[in-house]
């Protein structure tokens, strides 16, 4: 293991463990079931999002142990699923002005089963996924797949596993209002290359600064695996 990589590991996993005191205060705003509670949930939602952009952009790519990045990869995961449901957690309240409690108590459960979901759950699908990007019996099938697909002519997008909702959470991460992933057309898209197979839209409420580093972040995550 180079330098860079063991320094990074331990960035990593210093930053993980400064999440730990972020879920504890969550789950204390979240056992109020208050809506009053609801803009400092957000700033919480923030921070979670920006730690994990900060590994995702600046350390995961660099970690090569597949031990490591199984390990990490499970991590981010139940992150990812936390700021989703957080998110969702904000749109609510700002939409029907009411939650009944058994939302708040989901909320809180999933918070607490964080070690089982990653050791279980998300440890098995990040398996999956480091499997058929790595593996070369797994990695030949699958080109022999999307070979077969192009033969055909198919333009159908291709995807492994939970990899597209994977890409759509690290867009919206990255600040993407929508995320659509389809089939290459280039009657949709004039200047498409002959050679895409699969397009990712991001809806956005912003600059076109902002969609270039949506992209940006998309680009690095791809190359990561």
């Amino acid at each position: 293991m180079s330098y860079i990589e063991k320094k990074y590991k331990e960035n990593i996993w210093q930053t993980f463990g400064t999440l730990v005191k972020l879920e504890e205060n969550l789950t204390n705003l979240l056992t109020k079931k208050s809506l009053k509670e609801v803009d400092e949930v957000a700033k919480l939602c923030a921070e979670f999002n920006k730690k994990i952009n900060q590994i995702l952009k600046k350390y995961y790519p660099e970690i090569k142990n597949m031990d490591d990045k199984l390990k990490i990869k499970s991590t981010l995961k139940f992150y990812y699923d936390l700021i989703d449901k957080l998110t969702d957690f904000i749109r609510n309240v700002e939409n029907f002005q009411q939650l009944d409690d058994e939302y708040y108590n989901a909320l809180i459960k999933f918070i607490q089963q964080k070690d089982m979901l990653i050791s279980g759950k998300y440890k098995q699908i990040c398996a999956n996924e480091l499997t058929a990007f790595y593996d070369k019996k797994s990695r030949a099938n699958l080109e022999k797949i999307i070979a077969e697909k192009f033969e055909k002519q198919s333009r159908e997008f291709f995807t492994v596993g939970p990899l597209e909702e994977e890409i759509k959470k690290i867009a919206k991460i990255a600040g993407a209002g929508e995320v659509i992933i389809k089939r290459a057309d280039a009657t949709n898209f004039s200047s498409i290359s002959d050679k895409a197979r699969s397009i990712i839209q991001v809806g956005f409420k912003s600059d076109q600064a902002k969609t270039m580093g949506i992209i940006e972040e998309l680009k690095k995550y791809i190359e990561s695996k």
